[in-house]
């Protein structure tokens, strides 16, 4: 077998790479047009409306009820069409924050605590007016690690408080409208 045989033309090679490289553009291009950043919802209503967020927890904290509101309706306003109304939505949020606790989840060699943990609890029910089958009644939590010896007031409550709930709005909205 002759060496020269097996060596293939640098024209053959340039366009295999020419059309590997177009294919891979098409496939980018299109791909493109069809994804969304936003989950997709497909549950028919125009509004939706979140009633208050009773604060039940043992440890009581001021104005949760208030922003776990304001962060659910502002969530939803952002990913969605559907329209904020006060009262007869479509679409009904309600429920209670059930816990509001601080735990240590670490301990140190003398005993105190390494690091601690914020974990928020609400309960939510959700009621699709148009289907029923849609209606939600389900628990959602989540938590926030901080260093044991830092107290939990000023910055690092309002970091610990903002990525809680952020957590917690896109998760209720996940399990209502996005179905994910």
């Amino acid at each position: 077998m002759n060496l020269k045989s097996r060596v293939v033309p640098s024209r053959y090679i340039v366009k295999r790479i020419k059309l590997l490289f177009l294919m891979l553009l098409l496939a980018t291009i299109q791909s493109c047009g069809f994804y969304s950043f936003t989950p997709p919802t497909s549950i028919n209503a125009e509004t939706y409306q979140v009633n208050q967020f009773e604060n039940t927890s043992l440890l009581f904290e001021p104005g949760l009820d208030r922003d776990f509101k304001i962060a659910l309706e502002d969530l939803i306003q952002n990913q969605t069409n559907y329209r904020l109304v006060p009262s007869g939505g479509d679409l009904i949020y309600e429920g209670e924050i059930t816990d509001y606790r601080i735990a240590p989840t670490t301990a140190t060699a003398q005993n105190t605590a390494a690091q601690n943990r914020l974990t928020i609890s609400v309960k939510v029910r959700f009621y699709n007016t148009n289907n029923e089958e849609d209606d939600l009644d389900q628990m959602f939590s989540f938590f926030y690690d901080f260093p044991g010896s830092a107290q939990l007031t000023g910055t690092q409550k309002a970091t610990a408080h903002e990525e809680i709930l952020d957590r917690l709005t896109q998760d209720i909205f996940n399990a209502t409208l996005a179905k994910w």
